[in-house]
């Protein structure tokens, strides 16, 4: 790649990463303000437990940080932000064990976002394959670490892996209605358009991005399959009486 190339590419890299950067922390302010963020102007209830607390400021502190990672690439902070990624595998950590018993905790006593002709039981393998997914993105994005162009696709795709949760808290009832079709079909829809305009504009794909944008939109439809299944119930049953 000459240097004509390879500087219009560097430019639409830094704009698409900026606008991911813009548009995950305004959905997930858009999902959550009802029922964390903004809480007091709309009189919702106050949270269940601790975990659940911890687990939304441990989020919080997750959107934060890939803000953050994000403009110190753009800055040309790259020290800054490899030492900063040091925090990020500790905080993923944090992310992984609070979600956990958030999804257990939801699954025994319910929460307000779970669809109503989903049983919370059922349900629960949403938000725990969210984690299963997360863990394969970032911790590929940590292998990759030292190949940029794999390396900060994955982390984006380990954003639109968070989104579901937050859109599905969108009270759009026309939206609300579609159920998954919604809260999974925008998301991969984001990570197509993503990858659509990447591999245009590179005039390539990326294998690590279209592998890993394979794998969570199948995780989609996979989840949706064997949500109901006697086996995944049974699973189900197992955790809770544990972990919830």
């Amino acid at each position: 790649m000459d240097l004509k190339e390879a500087v219009p590419q560097r430019v639409f890299e830094r704009r698409l990463f900026a606008v991911s950067a813009i548009l995950f922390p305004l959905l997930i302010l858009a999902g959550f303000a009802r029922t964390y963020y903004l809480k007091g102007f709309f009189g919702s209830p106050p949270l269940s437990t601790n975990v659940v607390h911890l687990h939304a400021i441990i989020m919080t502190c997750w959107v934060t940080l890939f803000i953050a990672q994000v403009w110190l690439v753009s800055a040309r902070r790259i020290k800054t932000h490899q030492r900063l990624g040091y925090a990020a595998i500790a905080l993923a950590a944090l992310v992984v064990v609070l979600g956990f018993f958030t999804a257990a905790h939801a699954a025994k006593f319910g929460f307000a976002a779970s669809p109503p002709q989903i049983p919370r039981l059922a349900f629960m393998l949403v938000p725990l394959t969210d984690l299963v997914m997360f863990v394969i993105l970032f911790g590929a994005a940590i292998y990759f670490r030292k190949r940029p162009a794999q390396h900060k696709r994955l982390m984006l795709l380990s954003a639109v892996n968070f989104l579901p949760p937050a859109i599905a808290r969108i009270k759009i009832s026309a939206l609300v209605a579609l159920g998954p079709l919604w809260f999974f079909g925008f998301p991969a829809l984001l990570g197509l358009i993503a990858f659509g305009l990447d591999s245009w504009k590179n005039k390539k794909a990326n294998r690590a991005f279209l592998a890993g944008l394979l794998l969570l939109i199948s995780s989609f439809v996979i989840r949706l399959v064997i949500m109901r299944t006697d086996t995944w119930m049974g699973i189900a049953r197992w955790i809770i009486s544990w972990a919830a």
